[in-house]
């Protein structure tokens, strides 16, 4: 008898910067998509001092919301995490890194303001860095490594839409909060 893997599917999302109302449509995305885990890249409560104020800033709101989901979510810890923070999730958000096998591939998720694709971490040619902190979508090759960002769900930057991204089976969507799809990369 043999091991049996079932597909895991993912959502991607980052930068969500204390924004209940968008925390909410990317959790609707994240029903939608019947999605087994959520992977949150950081900047979840606090806006930060470069940014305004996103549209429904309420990051109690955003707490009670994600709490809900607690043993769904993996999370990394953004620029604009503290230990403050960490009081009022009830879920993991101070780990610099998480790291997850795609087939035999690693998949590297951080915030970006540290390993990012100018500032590679420890990869071989093939593995993925997942990343926001930009609130850009990205998806470039750089030395050997698949750079990827969802972009931001609350705070999109250069007319990007506010998104996530899905991966399943070695296939990254990126789409917006309403579900389009709009790039795909498959690994091979």
């Amino acid at each position: 008898m043999g091991l049996h893997l079932e597909k895991i599917t993912y959502l991607i999302a980052s930068d969500l910067h204390g924004s209940a109302t968008y925390t909410e449509k990317l959790l609707a995305a994240y029903e939608g998509e019947r999605a087994d885990r959520l992977l949150l890249l950081g900047d979840i409560l606090y806006h930060g001092p470069r940014n305004d104020l996103p549209e429904g800033y309420a990051p109690k709101k955003v707490a009670e919301l994600l709490n809900l989901r607690r043993g769904e979510i993996l999370s990394v810890r953004g620029n604009c995490e503290a230990e403050v923070d960490q009081m009022m999730l009830n879920f993991p958000v101070l780990a610099e890194y998480c790291l997850l096998a795609e087939g035999k591939r690693t998949v590297f998720l951080t915030h970006g303001h540290v390993y990012n694709r100018d500032n590679l971490p420890p990869l071989k040619e093939g593995d993925v860095l997942l990343y926001g902190h930009t609130h850009i979508p990205l998806c470039e090759t750089v030395s050997g490594i698949v750079c990827m960002n969802p972009g931001s769900v609350s705070i999109p930057k250069e007319n990007s839409p506010r998104g996530y991204m899905t991966l399943e089976g070695g296939v990254f969507r990126w789409k917006t909060l309403a579900g389009e799809e709009y790039r795909t990369f498959v690994l091979k």
